[in-house]
C-alpha cells in the first residue's frame, strides 16, 4: 500500500502491531527505488499475508522521512510491534531482499498450532495461551454460532479488536439470538427480510440493527448490499 505522512501510524505503527510492515522509501527519480521496489513486492507476496509492504515517496511524505532521518534512498525499514527491527540503504541483489523479509515471518506459536488443529478444544486452548488470538477466536465463534450458543459468541468476539471476519461473525451471533439464522435461510428470504425491515427502519432501532447486520453477513462484494445501504440511507436521511 502507498502510505503518507497522514496515515503513517494507522498503516504501518499500528498495523505492525498484527504482522511485521516492510516500508519502502523511494521517489520516482531514484533510479535505483525503481529496481528495488519490484523485488520487495515479490518477496512480501511470497509470504502470502504474513509480512506486509508500505510505499512511501519522500518527495510527497517529508515527515515520515525525518522520522527515520533518512539521508539517501532507497531506504528500507522493517517494524514490527511500533520498533525498527531490520534495515537497509540503497539497492541490494534480490537474494539479500528476499532472505530480508523471510526474516521477519513470524514463527507458529503453541496457539498458532493449535488453531491450525481447528477442533473446539484446540482454539479454546490457543486461547487460553493467548486470550487475544483473532485466528482462535474466530473460529471458536464460528462453532459456537453453528451449533446455536450466541450469546457465547458474542461474548468471545467482544474480546479482539474489530476486523471484517470479526464484525460479520458478530452480526451473525445478534442476528441468530433474534431467531435469524442466515446459514439456513436462503437469498430470496434474506433479500425479502431486508424489505420489509426498510418500512420500520426509522422509527425501530431494532429493525436499523437487524438490517445493519444481514447486510453485513451479505458481505461488501454481494452487489445487493451497496444497494440495501443506498435503500437504508434514502429512508434515514
Amino acid at each position: 500500500m502507498d502510505v503518507t505522512d497522514a496515515t503513517f501510524q494507522a498503516d504501518v505503527v499500528a498495523r505492525s502491531a498484527q504482522v511485521p510492515v516492510v516500508v519502502d522509501l523511494w521517489a520516482p527519480w531514484c533510479g535505483p527505488c525503481t529496481t528495488l521496489g519490484p523485488m520487495l513486492e515479490r518477496a512480501v507476496a511470497a509470504t502470502d499475508g504474513a509480512v506486509e509492504l508500505a510505499k512511501v515517496n519522500v518527495d510527497e511524505n517529508p515527515r515520515i522521512s525525518e522520522t527515520f532521518a533518512v539521508k539517501s534512498i532507497p531506504a528500507v525499514f522493517a517494524i514490527a510491534g511500533g520498533q525498527v527491527v531490520d534495515q537497509f540503504i540503497g539497492a541490494v541483489p534480490e537474494a539479500q531482499v528476499t532472505a530480508f523479509v523471510q526474516k521477519l515471518i513470524p514463527s507458529a506459536s503453541e496457539a498458532d498450532l493449535l488453531v491450525e488443529a481447528g477442533d473446539e478444544a484446540s482454539l479454546r486452548r490457543a486461547l487460553e495461551l493467548e486470550p487475544g488470538h483473532v485466528a482462535a477466536t474466530e473460529g471458536l465463534a464460528r462453532a459456537l454460532i453453528d451449533r446455536g450458543e450466541a450469546a457465547e459468541a458474542l461474548t468471545v468476539l467482544g474480546r479482539v479488536p474489530e476486523t471484517p471476519a470479526v464484525r460479520a461473525l458478530a452480526a451473525e451471533a445478534r442476528l441468530l439470538q433474534g431467531g435469524v439464522n442466515v446459514q439456513e435461510a436462503g437469498s430470496g428470504e434474506v433479500e425479502a427480510r431486508l424489505d420489509a425491515l426498510l418500512n420500520v427502519v426509522r422509527d425501530d432501532e431494532a429493525a436499523r440493527q437487524e438490517f445493519v447486520d444481514l447486510l453485513e453477513t451479505l458481505g461488501p462484494e454481494d452487489p445487493r448490499t451497496n444497494e440495501f445501504r443506498r435503500a437504508l440511507a434514502a429512508r434515514l436521511f
